[in-house]
């Protein structure tokens, strides 16, 4: 299509110009005015003349016809030149643009390629987020119900402590409250038992005093006794009756002449109440003529 195009430009123009200018001369030539060609009977010269007029007028027909040739095959030869060189500048061209097309093309792979690994990329990294995003998720809620079941078992424990505090602060409590009471009631025991002592202590020294009253009334004495006594050791049954006199330290008159009145007694004066006769029922009296 490049060549049909080269030859319609000035190489065709230049051609028909030619060819007309060809076409002028041969009918200058053949198509000439009969003067140029009359012959005179009279003389020959003439008819050279006009022969050699002819000859050069082909001369320069010929030549006029070799030189357009020429100019001819030239112009056709710069127009096949140009034409290569506007082809190869074409198929440059062409190729230049094959070039360009296929680094754009590549360009563009490279670009989709890029993006697509881009958007892989981003896809990849949209992923690995939310999977991270899982996983805190999920270490959050396991942190937090790890916290929420270590609070538990610390309220729990705590819980515990506390029952267990005032469970000893009560079991303290009542222990005191118990050892006061106990304390109270051994103290109570106690006033009691000084109180029951002192009753029985009385008893006693009462019993004893009406024991004393007693052998005195059965004591055979004499002034030689005066300011002497003697103590004996008395053994009384629960009735009263004597069972054992044992003479102690003292005037030994004055203890044989006791012992005597007591076993002329027989008997003794005896408390009912268990604890008084359990302090009388063997006993050290000292004793002395009441003179």
């Amino acid at each position: 299509m490049t060549k049909h195009i080269g030859i319609k430009g000035p190489l065709f123009f230049s051609i028909i110009l030619h060819a007309a200018i060809v076409v002028l001369a041969i009918l200058s030539v053949y198509i000439s005015p009969p003067t140029l060609h009359t012959v005179d009977v009279s003389n020959e010269q003439p008819e050279v003349d006009i022969i050699e007029a002819v000859v050069v007028d082909q001369q320069l027909v010929d030549q006029q016809i070799q030189r357009i040739q020429q100019e001819r095959d030239q112009a056709r030869k710069a127009e096949e030149e140009r034409v290569a060189a506007l082809e190869r500048r074409a198929r440059e061209a062409q190729q230049r643009r094959e070039r360009e097309q296929q680094e754009a093309r590549r360009a563009q792979e490279q670009r989709t390629k890029e993006e697509a690994e881009a958007r892989a990329e981003a896809e990849r990294r949209r992923i690995e987020a939310e999977r991270l995003e899982e996983i805190r998720k999920n270490t959050e809620q396991r942190i937090r119900e790890q916290q929420a079941e270590e609070a538990r078992i610390e309220a729990q424990r705590l819980q515990r402590l506390e029952e267990e505090r005032r469970r000893e602060e009560a079991a303290r409590q009542q222990a005191a409250l118990e050892q006061q009471m106990r304390e109270e009631a051994e103290r109570q025991r106690e006033a009691r038992a000084r109180e029951r002592q002192s009753r029985i202590q009385s008893e006693v020294d009462r019993f004893k005093s009406l024991i004393q009253q007693t052998i005195q009334r059965n004591w055979l004495t004499d002034p030689s006794m005066r300011g002497k006594s003697c103590a004996l050791r008395i053994s009384i049954a629960r009735d009263g009756f004597v069972t054992n006199v044992q003479m102690g330290e003292g005037d030994r008159a004055v203890c044989e002449s006791a012992r005597a009145a007591v076993l002329r007694a027989g008997s003794l004066p005896v408390s009912e109440d268990p604890d008084v006769y359990r302090e009388l029922s063997n006993f050290t009296l000292r004793v002395e003529p009441s003179l």
